[in-house]
């Protein structure tokens, strides 16, 4: 049933908190997760720094696929397949997108990540992939301990 699951993580503990959801879900249908982290683009810089946003821009990849192979490889041990993707864009567009074109069965996805308090200004990435998905979704609520947060 659930062959293809997707999994968007922020680098937060919070979205990671939807991790064991969807390794039951993989490891009851058989199925793969495939980690995805999207990078937001950073803001377009003069002729004179756009050496610095691109060594930015690669170091932030490289990095994102290092903490993705780690937690891909966690589940490789458990005996879940995993597979890991980077993109670059406005998260809950890229989730949807990844969602639609990679055939992924179910998205599973905590309610909190590092949006905290932009959360209220900009509305969660969890809701509007919720209002935005053409598949099934399971929402994983996410207490943070600080209320500011």
């Amino acid at each position: 049933m659930y062959k293809h699951i997707l999994l968007p993580l922020d680098g937060s503990q919070l979205a990671e908190a939807a991790l064991p959801h969807a390794s039951v879900h993989a490891g009851q249908f058989g199925g793969e997760i495939v980690l995805l982290k999207v990078l937001e683009p950073l803001p377009e810089p003069s002729m004179a720094g756009r050496g610095a946003v691109h060594s930015a821009e690669a170091a932030s990849a490289r990095l994102a696929e290092e903490y993705l192979e780690g937690i891909a490889a966690g589940l490789r041990e458990q005996g879940i397949p995993a597979q890991t993707a980077a993109v670059e864009g406005k998260p809950y567009v890229e989730i949807i997108r990844f969602a639609e074109e990679h055939e992924i069965d179910l998205i599973v996805i905590s309610t909190r990540g590092h949006s905290g308090l932009s959360r209220w200004l900009m509305g969660s990435v969890a809701e509007r992939v919720a209002r935005g998905a053409t598949v099934p979704l399971l929402l994983v609520p996410v207490q943070c301990e600080d209320p500011g947060a």
